[in-house]
C-alpha cells in the first residue's frame, strides 16, 4: 500500500516549524512558479481520421527505454497534428480491462453514467465525471482535475463497465470527492505531456545523484511528471524513516516544480521496475496485478511446497503472489484429510505419515520400526483404519490396504566420488 509524504515548508521556515509539519503527518513544498490552469472554451485540436501513431521512438513500441509512453498504455508517442485513436491499444496497455458489457443495450429508463475510469502512469488509475456536453470512448485523451493545475490521462473504461468498476473500488458515484474532466486533451495539453514524460527518465537519474551526495538511505524508484508539467511525484523505498527536507529544497531548485515523495514497499517497487518471473513469464503485479494480498509460510505449507526461501520468494525479496492462486483449492480438497499426527496402529506395528498427494487423495506411510519403505495407501483406506483403531480394532498389516510399496531414496548431493581420478572418464 503506497505511504504519501507531502512536504512543504517555505524557504525562510525554522527547522522547529518543519519538524514539527514532518510529525503532524506530512510536508508539502511549493515551488515558486505557479500552477498552470486549465482553461475551458478552446477548440479541440484538428485531427485526421485514420492515421497511425506516432513511433518516432526506435521503432521498438514494446521497450520502454525507446517508448516512454509504454507505461501509460500507448504503442507509441501522441501525435501533435493527427487523430491518435490508434495510439492507446489493448496490445500494448498492461493492466488493461476488456468491456464484457458493451455489447449490451442500456434499458431506456435507465440514464447512462457520467463517470469514466482515466489511466496515468504504470498502474496508477482514478474515476472523473465527465460534463454534459462532453462524450468520451475509451481511449481518448484528456484532461483532468489535479492538485496544482491539470493532468493528463487516458480513458480506459467507460459506459456501463464503470459501475461494475466503481463498485469493485468501493466509490460511491455520488461522491463529491470525484473529480472532473475538462475536456479532450488540445495541441498544446499533448504538445506539454509529450515534453513531460520524456524527461521523467533524467529526473529520476539526476534524483537519485543528489540523493547519494546527501547521503540518504533511500531509493528512487520511478517518477511521474504530472501532464502540466507544474508538479513530479517521487516514488522511493526505504528501510527506514528519512528525513529529507534537503532533498525537497534541492530537488524544487533543481527542476523548478512542485515535489511530492511517495514510499511504497518491496512489491510495489517491482511492479513498476517489472521483470521475468522464475516461470518465464513477465511478473503478474508488473501486468495485471494490482492488489497485493498477504502471502504467510503457512501457504507454501498446505500446499505441500518445500519451504525453501530461494524457491518461495520473488524478485522483491516477499513470499510470491502466485501462491495465493491456488491456495482456496488445496483448502477445500484437505478438508476430508486426516490429521498427519494420527498414527494407524496394526499387529505388525505404528505407522506414521510421511507425506501426502492431496489431488490424487493418496498417502504415504511407513512403519515406526522401518521407515525406507513407503506404503501408499488411499484416503478412503486410511479413513477406514482410523474408524478401525477408534472401534478397538487393529489391522493385521497396513500392505493390505496399500497400493504400492516404495523405497525411500537417499539424498546424493552429487559430490560423491569427486576425487576420483577416472570420473571424467565415462562421460
Amino acid at each position: 500500500m503506497e505511504e504519501t509524504q507531502n512536504y512543504i515548508p517555505e524557504a525562510e521556515e525554522s527547522a522547529e516549524s518543519a519538524d514539527s509539519q514532518q510529525a503532524a503527518g506530512g510536508i508539502l513544498f511549493e515551488a515558486d512558479q505557479p500552477a498552470a490552469t486549465a482553461e475551458a472554451g478552446e477548440p479541440d485540436v484538428e485531427t485526421v481520421p485514420g492515421a497511425e501513431p506516432d513511433l518516432e521512438f526506435g521503432g521498438s513500441r514494446y521497450d520502454a527505454s525507446k517508448n516512454p509512453f509504454l507505461t501509460r498504455g500507448c504503442c507509441g508517442a501522441p501525435a501533435l497534428h493527427e487523430k491518435n485513436n490508434n495510439v492507446s491499444q489493448h496490445l500494448c496497455s498492461k493492466f488493461d480491462t476488456h468491456d464484457w458489457i458493451k455489447s449490451i443495450p442500456i434499458p431506456p429508463y435507465q440514464l447512462p453514467l457520467d463517470i469514466v475510469e482515466v489511466r496515468f502512469k504504470n498502474s496508477r488509475k482514478d474515476f472523473f465525471r465527465v460534463p454534459p456536453d462532453v462524450e468520451l470512448e475509451v481511449g481518448d485523451i484528456v484532461a483532468v482535475e489535479a492538485s496544482p493545475g491539470h493532468d493528463i490521462g487516458i480513458v480506459t473504461i467507460s459506459g456501463e463497465l464503470i459501475r461494475f468498476q466503481l463498485k469493485n473500488k468501493r466509490v460511491e458515484p455520488t461522491s463529491l470527492d470525484i473529480r472532473k474532466v475538462y475536456r479532450r486533451a488540445r495541441l498544446a495539453d499533448i504538445e506539454k505531456w509529450v515534453s513531460s514524460v520524456e524527461t521523467e527518465s533524467p529526473t529520476m537519474f539526476r534524483s537519485r545523484e543528489i540523493a547519494d551526495r546527501l547521503g540518504l538511505q533511500m531509493k528512487i524508484n520511478d517518477v511521474e511528471i504530472q501532464g502540466d508539467h507544474t508538479k513530479a511525484i517521487f516514488y522511493y523505498t526505504a528501510e527506514d524513516r528519512v528525513d529529507f527536507r534537503e532533498l525537497i529544497k534541492l530537488l524544487a531548485e533543481e527542476f523548478k516544480v512542485r515535489i511530492e515523495m511517495r514510499q511504497i514497499g518491496a512489491r510495489q517497487e517491482a511492479s513498476r521496475l517489472g521483470g521475468m518471473g522464475t516461470c518465464g513469464r513477465e511478473l503478474c503485479c508488473s501486468t495485471w496485478l494490482s492488489d497485493f494480498s498477504s502471502v504467510s509460510t503457512n501457504t507454501a505449507r498446505v500446499q505441500q511446497l518445500s519451504l525453501n526461501p530461494q524457491k518461495l520468494a520473488g524478485q522483491c525479496g516477499k513470499l510470491k503472489c502466485c501462491l495465493n492462486y491456488e491456495y482456496d483449492t488445496y483448502l477445500d480438497a484437505i478438508r476430508d484429510f486426516p490429521s498427519t499426527d494420527i498414527r494407524l496402529k496394526t499387529k505388525n506395528g505404528d505407522a506414521i505419515h510421511q507425506k501426502s498427494d492431496i489431488f490424487r487423495q493418496i498417502m504415504w506411510y511407513s512403519y515406526v520400526s522401518n521407515q525406507q519403505n513407503l506404503l501408499s495407501i488411499p484416503l478412503k483406506n486410511v479413513l477406514f483404519i482410523i474408524e478401525e483403531n477408534k472401534a478397538g480394532r487393529i489391522p493385521e498389516k497396513l500392505e493390505e490396504f496399500a497400493n504400492v510399496t516404495e523405497q525411500k531414496r537417499e539424498f546424493d548431493n552429487g559430490l560423491g566420488g569427486e576425487n576420483d581420478l577416472t570420473r571424467f572418464d565415462n562421460l
